[in-house]
């Protein structure tokens, strides 16, 4: 009985006995969520642009890693390729500056810290929840291949999608309008710079 127990320990998944795709799981993680905490603490707003596009980046790959890739390519192609150049393109727009930045930091950090605690424990609660005996075989065939993850997507979930694109459109729109406004209240604010007639 004791010898089948261990066989059978042996042979299946566990804690115990990673695998190499496992352990590049563990250690991409651990880089991510270390240019994540970087992301947010840090006051150079570029710098803090660029350390989310390796947080996102590191994400990307653990969904290949977890053989999801049209999740993987989607992270990249809209998170990494779109979201982060708009954040970019937001900095150069509004003249943000370049180094340390004593704005970055409003002074709530405790009240940020308690709320990313219960957004985290709620997250992992949800997920442990949902896949408590679930168990991904990554030797296996690709689970989250285009084809399915695309009937899924257009079949159950086609107005959250276009809801989102609707918004995502308005956000852009919304940020060109802003930028307009202020360069041109800034263009009617400078003082001339024409020589001037002395009166007499």
């Amino acid at each position: 009985m004791i010898t089948a127990t261990t066989t059978l320990a042996a042979t299946g998944p566990g804690f115990l006995s990673p695998t190499g795709v496992e352990i590049a799981f563990l250690l991409v993680g651990l880089v991510t969520l270390g240019a994540a905490v970087v992301t947010v603490t840090t006051k150079q707003l570029v710098h803090a642009a660029l350390w989310l596009v390796v947080a996102l980046g590191g994400l990307a790959v653990e969904y290949l890693l977890l053989t999801a890739e049209f999740i993987a390519w989607v992270q990249v192609l809209i998170y990494v390729g779109s979201v982060v150049v708009l954040l970019l393109f937001g900095l150069m727009l509004t003249k943000a500056p370049i180094g340390r930045s004593p704005d970055a930091d409003s002074g709530n950090r405790p009240v940020a810290l308690a709320v990313a605690v219960a957004a985290a424990a709620a997250l992992v609660w949800v997920v442990v929840d949902a896949f408590r005996t679930t168990w991904i075989d990554l030797e296996g065939p690709v689970q989250g291949a285009t084809k399915v993850t695309g009937e899924i997507l257009f079949q159950h979930w086609v107005l959250p999608f276009e809801a989102l694109s609707v918004l995502l459109l308005a956000a852009l729109v919304g940020a060109i309008v802003l930028s307009r406004k202020n360069t041109a209240a800034a263009a009617a604010e400078a003082p001339a710079t024409g020589p001037k007639k002395e009166q007499r």
